[in-house]
């Protein structure tokens, strides 16, 4: 197909049921070419089997796996476990993953493909901040950087100034937005909490077929959360229809220095360099729509 576009996915799957969800998107959207998933943040490994599962229930083996950073570069890790691990007794999956393995796997796929490649992060920054560190002419090999993280323009209700994929790593987000990679652009929590349905639904548009791993993964996540975000979701469709959102254009600084504010997203519209591309608005409905008609294509092939 003329217009596939080459995806790498970071993730720290296993947390917030909306990974599984985004991965599901990506192996289900005819126009991606997944090159690889790559995982992040506590319990690395076991992320790593959950993504392979997933990857194995869609009938995509083929799909490369590999297990990164289990801590952030400074700061006392947030997320220790993987609370979604308890479906993987149930689906077939390869156990063994080599340790901190992601980011030369992303430094050697990226360097193959010189500017065609969008990197997709939808989790902790960990992994790309230490590929960025270690390589600096990475991020200029790459097509587009999309990231799930951050607040810019207005604070959601039920939600502080801080999001948790930036203020997890903070560190390693700073060195990521100072690489400026060649269109960079964030989905934050003003434009991805307007993407949200009960778990009841999604979980009734996920049960069937090749589907079902995605319920059982929700039903986890609903023992303590009525509703599903589409965080992840939304940055992924947006990588292949862009028209979802708007986007302004600015400068992201990470704050490292107040304790109390370390990992908020200071986004300044009007800075002389403008890097950085920050969705702005989202029409959810039209996202919806897209989302569960590429799912439901895979429902009717299996």
């Amino acid at each position: 197909m003329a217009d596939t576009l080459p995806i790498l996915l970071d993730t720290d799957i296993g947390t917030n049921i909306d990974d599984a969800l985004a991965l599901a998107y990506l192996l289900a959207q005819p126009r991606c070419e997944l090159l690889g998933v790559t995982t992040v943040t506590g319990e690395p490994q076991v992320r790593a089997q959950l993504a392979d599962a997933i990857c194995r229930a869609f009938g995509r083996s083929d799909v490369p796996v590999h297990s990164g950073a289990s801590t952030p570069m400074l700061v006392p890790q947030m997320q220790l476990d993987a609370p979604q691990k308890s479906v993987l007794s149930r689906y077939p999956h390869r156990e063994y993953f080599a340790a901190d393995a992601a980011i030369d796997f992303l430094r050697a796929t990226i360097r193959s493909r010189p500017g065609e490649i969008t990197l997709l992060s939808v989790g902790p920054l960990t992994n790309v901040g230490l590929l960025f560190a270690v390589d600096p002419e990475i991020p200029r090999l790459l097509k587009r950087h999309v990231i799930m993280g951050g607040v810019y323009v207005s604070r959601p209700a039920g939600y502080g100034v801080r999001e948790r994929n930036i203020m997890t790593d903070p560190h390693a987000a700073a060195i990521v937005f100072r690489a400026n990679p060649p269109g960079l652009r964030c989905l934050g929590l003003d434009v991805t909490t307007q993407c949200r349905m009960p778990v009841d639904e999604c979980r009734r548009r996920s049960s069937h077929g090749r589907l079902s791993i995605l319920r059982e993964m929700a039903d986890v996540w609903s023992r303590d959360h009525p509703y599903i975000t589409f965080h992840d979701p939304l940055a992924a469709a947006a990588v292949f229809e862009p028209g979802l959102c708007q986007y302004q254009a600015g400068l992201v600084e990470v704050e490292l220095h107040s304790p109390r504010l370390m990992g908020y997203t200071d986004f300044r519209t009007e800075a002389a360099a403008k890097p950085h591309e920050i969705a702005i608005r989202v029409d959810p409905d039209a996202f919806f729509e897209h989302y569960f008609g590429t799912l439901e294509s895979v429902v009717s092939s299996s």
